[in-house]
């Protein structure tokens, strides 16, 4: 350990790793990383340095350099957080052709333990030992690649709903009563009375929709899912879209719409990032195939599987059917029991409504559908599953003033990313992951 580790005082950093190239052949820079690596050759330390964009050498040439920074050199610790200033030097077998010589480094910081796994090397630990201390973890390349996309794709989606002419809004994370109904709540003690933690912002969304008619909230959803699957968490994030004015097929429509914008904008910005995960992403033909829920149960029912209609699709089902399918496209047309309370039943047939399921392959990225825009309907459907319409009269007051037609759906981001990245389970996509044995970090 250095003496005494310095300070940052009026060092800033002038340039990125990725921006050291031949282009600044001779040229004054300062960059500041993180020590992936020190090797030493014949009198010559080679350093790579991790920054937030990529890796950068730095080479010291020992009996050439300032005393000073040979000195530090030679007690320089793997993954110490250091500042180097030096002049840039062509060569070709360095990252991006180039590399610094150094006049002046400073330490900054440096480890005090030893690391409970090297995340630059070969040897790949479990994903629940890497959980345990994600920040380590996320020093991988591989981690970095995943969370840089995922920023790219939440970029871009935001881009594509405002260029569509959407709002961004903000709905309530603790609610009085369930959305969506059913056993996976969290509830929680709000003063002295029961709330729960949301399942969806639809509710909310479709009050929203009647206002601004065109809304988008990007937010956490929370849902008490008592198995830990590959597919699955406890808090997750949602991609929630609501329109007025338009049907199930309008949304379907701009669902892949954004889905191309999102998978060719990936492709093109996030080159090397899906090449340190070895993915080639195809950019989906558009339209999206559309089969229906009737249809999906004829393809199984010659395959041997028996799926008794109105009941849900399983995991082993979907499967079976993807093998057809492997690619992005609509499951439409449900039956109505096997929806949510506020889908449209179809006028022609009130046993389908106007629903869809958004998939690619065997995996459910998002569901939506038209909504029901009429009070007494709402409420008869409400009693129909079951929930006390009483415990929905903020929401259900909002159509006695009028409800524009309105459809919408919601998206898994983190099932999305999965996709995008080629890795199979959700924990890989997720910051700090949240399941039924997961509460920390």
């Amino acid at each position: 350990m250095p003496d005494v580790l310095e300070d940052l005082n009026d060092w800033r950093r002038t340039t990125y790793s990725t921006d050291v190239t031949p282009n600044l052949e001779g040229k004054g820079v300062t960059v500041f990383g993180r020590v992936v690596s020190i090797r030493e050759q014949g009198g010559i330390a080679f350093i790579i340095l991790q920054d937030m964009k990529g890796v950068v050498q730095v080479t010291v040439h020992k009996n050439k350099s300032p005393v000073t920074v040979s000195d530090k050199i030679g007690r320089l610790k793997q993954y110490s957080l250091v500042g180097f200033k030096g002049s840039v030097r062509s060569i070709a077998k360095a990252p991006h052709g180039a590399e610094i010589i150094p006049s002046e480094i400073r330490i900054l910081s440096e480890p005090q333990k030893k690391l409970p796994f090297d995340p630059y090397g070969r040897v790949e630990q479990s994903i629940d030992k890497r959980l345990d201390m994600r920040v380590i973890d996320l020093l991988r390349p591989q981690s970095q690649a995943i969370f840089r996309i995922r920023s790219v794709v939440l970029e871009v989606m935001r881009q594509f709903l405002f260029e569509e002419g959407f709002i961004e809004v903000n709905t309530p994370k603790i609610i009085a009563s369930a959305t969506e109904g059913g056993a996976a709540l969290f509830p929680l003690l709000y003063y002295d009375k029961e709330a729960f933690l949301a399942q969806s912002p639809q509710l909310y969304k479709e009050q929203l929709a009647s206002v601004f008619e065109k809304v988008f909230e990007i937010s956490s959803i929370f849902r008490a899912e008592q198995f830990r699957t590959l597919k699955h968490l406890s808090e997750a994030i949602s991609v929630d879209i609501e329109q007025s004015y338009v049907t199930y097929t309008d949304v379907m429509e701009l669902l892949e719409r954004m889905i191309f914008y999102v998978v060719s904008s990936v492709n093109s910005r996030c080159e090397d990032k899906l090449s340190s995960l070895k993915v080639k992403l195809e950019t989906p033909k558009l339209p999206l195939r559309r089969i229906t829920y009737d249809e999906v149960l004829k393809i199984l029912e010659k395959d041997g599987i028996g799926i008794e209609w109105g009941d849900d699709l399983s995991t082993a089902s979907l499967k079976s059917y993807s093998k057809m399918f492997p690619q992005y496209h609509f499951i439409i047309d449900w039956p109505t029991s096997s929806k949510a309370f506020y889908i449209k039943p179809k006028r022609s047939n009130p046993e389908i409504c106007e629903s869809f399921d958004f998939m690619c392959g065997s995996v459910e990225l998002a569901s939506g559908g038209s909504r029901i825009d009429n009070r007494k309907e709402l409420a008869k459907k409400l009693i129909e599953k079951g929930l006390e319409p009483k415990n929905f009269e903020y929401h259900l007051k909002i159509f006695d003033y009028g409800m524009p037609p309105h459809a919408g759906f919601g998206l898994g981001l983190d099932r999305l990313i999965m996709i995008l990245t080629g890795v199979e389970n959700i924990r890989e996509v997720v910051l700090f992951p949240r399941d039924p044995q997961r509460l920390t970090p």
